[in-house]
């Protein structure tokens, strides 16, 4: 019985760069075709539209605020 110690590996591995290795052939994304979505990444695409908007909707209300359009202006 020989043990994995004493064996000799006689494998070799070589490491070959991305820039020097041979090119590979890309997809064409135009014979894709379009994806189907399940939907429950529609709901998740959906909740995050939402989220954008409401996010949207209060950097404005804070950029009005913080310019004064909110404040009653009191004169003396």
């Amino acid at each position: 019985m020989v043990s994995m110690s004493n064996a000799e590996d006689t494998r070799r591995f070589y490491i070959v760069h991305p820039l020097d290795d041979v090119q590979e052939e890309k997809r064409d994304a135009e014979s894709l075709g379009p994806m189907t979505m399940t939907p429950s990444v529609k709901l998740s695409l959906l909740a995050l539209r939402g989220y954008l908007i409401v996010m949207a909707v209060l950097v404005l209300y804070h950029v009005l605020d913080l310019a004064g359009v909110f404040h009653a202006h009191v004169m003396r």
